[in-house]
């Protein structure tokens, strides 16, 4: 078993090039098919409420639709990182139209910025550092962080602070464009399925409520709380999710979290693979590790052990 050490690791550290050759491979069909299913899951619960409207289809809609947002959004990582597909253009394209666009997202911009992350993961210049930081805090201020996301103040402050690009018009308007051009498409869609209110009601909706507490979970469970940056075995987190976890909360292996810092070029559907091939070499105790994520909130409330 590999001794405890803080000392930096590669990718090349950890498995055998044949190793990192078999879990690098993208694959176009299983690709198409992630973006499939969140798609298809979105409409079956848009349909499930147009179908029989009642406030169980609604409340049912709001949170699959929410979480397949967060699923297109990590379909949109994967884009970021080029592996949903082989080949860039094809990255790019579906990530823009068919994941970013629709949650409102630049990809490019998202890719500039979460590059910058994983080269400066927990160091201060990190970008991301800020969406983790201020733990461990009390369960009600939690509990009352989840509400204000709940009832939509969370995104109506994030709408509210949303300024143009400080390069002008033309680089504000190549930032919105899509955006625009796929939120139009889809209020659209859903005004002819059933009428004007359906595109608030099933995507404005969940995006400003559901979708807002997953985020901030998924935030405090990628990064909260990890010892820092100066072992990358436990500068990012590998949360344990069953069916349901993944089903609402942790969609397309999102919660292998640093078996993707390890293996950045690993598509998300292998690194359940990445994960088992690490613990069996015997790195499991080196890893920061949460058997799901009512651990790790109990760590980000002060309940449980922060190893």
């Amino acid at each position: 078993m590999p001794e405890p050490s803080p000392a930096p690791v590669t990718a090349g550290d950890l498995l055998t090039l044949e190793e990192l050759t078999r879990l690098r491979r993208t694959s176009a069909p299983r690709g198409a098919a992630l973006v499939l299913h969140a798609w298809a899951t979105i409409a079956g619960a848009i349909a499930l409420h147009v179908l029989w409207p009642s406030a169980v289809t609604l409340a049912l809609m709001v949170v699959v639709v929410g979480s397949r947002q967060l699923g297109l959004v990590v379909l949109m990582h994967e884009t970021a990182h080029w592996l949903l597909f082989p080949g860039l253009r094809r990255n790019t394209w579906v990530g823009t139209w068919l994941c970013a666009a629709p949650m409102g997202q630049d990809l490019r911009a998202y890719r500039r910025r979460h590059h910058l992350h994983h080269r400066l993961t927990q160091l201060p210049e990190d970008p991301d550092l800020a969406l983790s930081a201020g733990l461990p805090l009390s369960r009600r201020r939690l509990a009352a962080a989840l509400m204000v996301d709940l009832i939509g103040v969370t995104a109506l402050g994030r709408a509210l602070a949303w300024r143009p690009s400080p390069d002008g018009l033309a680089a504000t308007w190549r930032r919105v464009r899509a955006p625009l051009v796929a939120n139009l498409v889809l209020a659209a869609s859903l005004t002819a399925v059933g009428g004007p209110a359906l595109y608030l009601l099933a995507w404005v909706l969940p995006r400003a409520t559901w979708y807002q507490a997953l985020t901030r979970l998924r935030d405090i469970a990628e990064h909260g709380l990890v010892p820092g940056a100066e072992d990358p075995m436990r500068s990012a987190r590998s949360i344990g999710a069953g069916p349901l976890a993944r089903a609402l909360l942790a969609p397309y292996r999102v919660n292998y979290h640093l078996e993707h810092h390890l293996l950045v070029f690993v598509p998300c559907w292998r690194l359940p693979a990445a994960h088992r091939l690490l613990v069996a070499k015997g790195y499991g105790p080196r890893m920061e590790r949460a058997r799901g994520y009512r651990e790790v909130l109990a760590r980000a409330t002060g309940r449980g052990a922060a190893g």
